[in-house]
C-alpha cells in the first residue's frame, strides 16, 4: 500500500484531500505575532483581509520534525509513501522533507518528489497521483505521472495590483508605480521551478489574453480547466466563469479553486489564474 503526502500549498481544501485519503503537511502563516498552520487554524479571507488593511504576512516551511511523525505513522499502515512538494525554489518544504526520511533511516521507502509547481497546478498533480495511486500504480508510476502533468498543463496568473508584490520586495516601488501608470500586470508562468513574469498586458484584458494563449495551445482539444481566485469574490469569480465559458476552449471539466493562505501571503488578494490540461 502507498500512502500520499502533499503539502498545504496545493491548496485542496482539507475536506476534500481527506476524502480522498490524500494526507497533507501544512506550511505555516505568522500573522499578529501568531503562528498559523494554513488551511487549518487560518482561512484564506483572513490573510486576505488582513492585507486590505495593510497588515504584513509570512510564511515558514513544514519543520523536518512534522515530517518525521507525519512519515513514521504513515508507514505503520502503509508499505511506502510517496511525498510530493511545492518547487524547492519557492520553499524550504521539499529538503526537509528529504531530510526527515533520511535521518528516520527510511529513504529506500519515502520517495520525496519535488514538483516544481504550487497552488492549482500541484494539486492537479496530486490529484493526479491519487488516481495512479487508487489504480495500483508504483511510486515509480506516480513520478512518470507528474513529470507527464508538468509538461502536458499550462498555467498562467495575473495579479490584482502590485501592491503585494512590491510589499513582499519582489518589485522596487518604481515599478509598482509605473505598471499603475500604464494599467498593465504581468502574466505569471512556472518556469524551472520559479514563478516568473512572462509577459505584461494591459490588465483589464489580461483575463482574455490568457485564455487565447490556452486556445493557442490546446485549441479543440478536450480539456479541463481550473480557476484559481485569492478570495471569495463570487462577482470576480463569476465572471472568470464566463469568460471560461465563451473563450471556444473545449472544457469537458471544470472547477474552481482558492488560492491558499500562504500562497496568498505572497502574492495578494485578487490574484487570480487559469490552469489547463488535456482530459482523455
Amino acid at each position: 500500500m502507498i500512502a500520499l503526502l502533499t503539502d498545504s500549498t496545493c491548496d485542496l481544501p482539507p475536506e476534500h484531500a481527506r476524502q480522498l485519503g490524500i494526507h497533507v503537511v501544512p506550511l505555516t502563516v505568522h500573522l499578529r505575532e501568531r503562528r498559523l498552520y494554513d488551511w487549518q487554524d487560518i482561512d484564506p479571507d483572513a490573510v486576505y483581509d488582513h492585507m486590505k488593511t495593510g497588515g504584513m504576512a509570512t510564511t515558514a516551511p513544514v519543520e523536518v520534525e512534522a515530517f518525521t511523525r507525519r512519515y513514521r505513522d504513515l508507514l505503520r499502515t502503509h508499505d511506502e509513501v510517496v511525498s510530493i512538494h511545492l518547487s524547492g525554489k519557492l520553499s524550504d518544504t521539499v529538503n526537509r522533507a528529504r531530510h526527515a526520511a533520511q535521518t528516520l533511516g527510511v529513504a529506500h521507502r519515502v520517495h520525496v518528489i519535488d514538483s516544481g509547481l504550487a497552488s492549482t497546478p500541484l494539486a492537479e498533480a496530486v490529484l493526479a497521483a491519487q488516481r495512479t495511486v487508487v489504480a495500483g500504480g508504483h511510486a515509480q508510476d506516480v513520478n512518470r505521472v507528474i513529470e507527464d502533468m508538468r509538461s502536458s498543463m499550462s498555467a498562467e496568473f495575473s495579479v490584482a495590483t502590485m501592491e503585494y508584490l512590491r510589499r513582499g520586495g519582489r518589485i522596487g516601488r518604481a515599478q509598482e508605480l509605473v505598471a499603475n501608470m500604464l494599467g498593465v500586470r504581468p502574466i505569471l508562468q512556472f518556469s524551472d521551478g520559479e514563478l516568473k513574469a512572462v509577459r505584461r498586458i494591459k490588465a483589464d484584458v489580461a483575463p482574455q489574453d490568457m485564455l487565447d494563449k490556452l486556445r493557442e495551445r490546446f485549441g479543440r482539444e478536450p480539456i479541463s480547466v481550473t480557476i484559481a481566485h485569492a478570495g471569495r469574490d463570487t462577482g470576480r469569480i463569476t465572471a472568470l466563469r464566463t469568460a471560461v465559458g465563451s473563450s471556444g476552449l473545449n472544457v469537458r471539466k471544470g472547477r474552481v479553486q482558492l488560492i491558499g493562505p500562504v500562497i496568498g501571503a505572497h502574492v495578494g488578494p485578487g490574484t487570480y489564474g487559469f490552469m489547463a490540461c488535456p482530459v482523455a
